[in-house]
Formats: structure tokens, C-alpha cells, sequence
């Protein structure tokens, strides 16, 4: 279980939430309220107070990276270190995450391509593939969708959900009301960096495609 409990930074909080595996939350408000914010937090790239915890341990009580790792954070615009796809991915991953490629509508070949190949929609996929391809328990995901065309979105939906099924631990971040209907069960609402009664959101299915 994922234990966040009246964690801050500065003006922001605090926040508390617990979500249980397969458990999916959305945190929605106006931009600027502090959702990325929340997300950072959580996944102790920004400095705050309070105690975030996964199956009873505590997050200071694991190495950074490891932490990043269980909890990995998905940002609205990714970041690309290595000049070709392939040097963001184990040497396992294309057959490892085959199924999750094709649902993300990726050819095959994408692994052996330059990144400055990549449109901006196939960089925000397989963006989602590197987030996915560490095997996170927890997925932190700000506007995972935003520079996706209808087909693409479903897929990543579907993918999203086929996780979450799994166990997988779904915080997302969508200014989407529909798609925050399909994905999430629960509402962490926002507003001026402060937490606000949330609301339970009627679940939907994930449209297949």
C-alpha cells in the first residue's frame, strides 16, 4: 500500500492519501494548484516534509534511486539522455514489452531509431514503455496523454489499465474529465496547493484499441 500522510513543501500541502494495489487515484484541479507539484513529492524528486511510505516502509529509508524506481514519476514532457531509443531500454526490453509496443501503436523497429527521429507523439509512448519497462509498483503519470491522437490515447489507456489489473498503483494527473472517468476510482482534488474534499468518480471501461 501506497501511505502519503501530511506531506508539504512550502505553500503546498499538506496532502494525505492511501491507495491500496490496483488502486488508481486522479488528481485534478486549475493549472498551477499543485498537482505536478504533489506528484514530485511523492516521488522524492522535490524536498518536503511528512512521510511517504510503500508496504510500510518508509521512503527515507531507501536509496533515492530505488525509490524512483518503485515510484517512478512520468512527467508531462520526458527527458531523453542518450542520443537512440534503444540506449533508454534494457537490452531485453523490446521482447520483454512487446505487447505493451503494440497496443502503444509503436513498430518494432523503434528501438533501433535516433531520438531526434521521434515525433512528439511517439516520444510521450514511449515514454510511457521506459516508465513501464522498470517494473514500478507505484506510477506517478502528469498528463500522460496531452500530445496524443484519439487511437494513440486509447492504447495508452489500455495499457495503463492492463497494469493497474496487475497491481500497479496509478496516480495521474489529467485535465480530462472523460479520461479521468476511465482511469481513476478516486479524486485527490486541488486548488491553490491545498488538498480539498475529494470525490468518488463512477469507474468505466477502458475502450479496446
Amino acid at each position: 500500500m501506497l501511505r502519503i500522510e501530511s506531506l508539504r513543501r512550502g505553500r503546498f500541502g499538506p496532502f494525505d492519501l492511501a491507495l491500496a494495489p490496483g488502486e488508481a487515484c486522479a488528481v485534478v484541479g486549475p493549472s498551477g494548484a499543485g498537482k505536478s507539484v504533489f506528484l514530485r513529492m511523492v516521488a522524492d524528486l522535490d524536498p518536503s516534509e511528512g512521510r511517504v511510505s510503500l508496504d510500510g516502509i518508509d521512503r527515507e529509508a531507501v536509496p533515492a534511486p530505488l525509490w524512483r524506481r518503485r515510484v517512478t514519476y512520468l512527467a508531462a514532457e520526458a527527458g531523453w539522455w542518450a542520443e537512440s531509443v534503444a540506449g533508454h531500454f534494457s537490452a531485453d526490453a523490446p521482447s520483454r514489452l512487446g505487447p505493451e509496443r503494440e497496443a502503444l501503436r509503436l513498430p518494432p523497429e523503434v528501438f533501433g531509431w535516433p531520438v531526434a527521429r521521434l515525433s512528439t507523439g511517439e516520444r510521450q509512448r514511449l515514454a510511457l514503455l521506459r516508465a513501464l519497462s522498470g517494473g514500478p509498483r507505484v506510477l506517478l503519470l502528469d498528463e500522460p496523454t496531452a500530445s496524443l491522437d484519439p487511437d494513440s490515447v486509447r492504447g495508452a489507456e489500455a495499457v495503463i489499465e492492463a497494469r493497474r489489473a496487475a497491481g500497479l498503483i496509478v496516480v495521474l494527473v489529467s485535465h480530462d474529465p472523460a479520461q479521468v472517468a476511465r482511469l481513476a476510482s478516486r479524486r485527490l482534488a486541488v486548488a491553490d496547493g491545498q488538498a480539498i474534499p475529494s470525490a468518488t468518480i463512477p469507474s468505466a471501461t477502458i475502450p479496446s484499441g
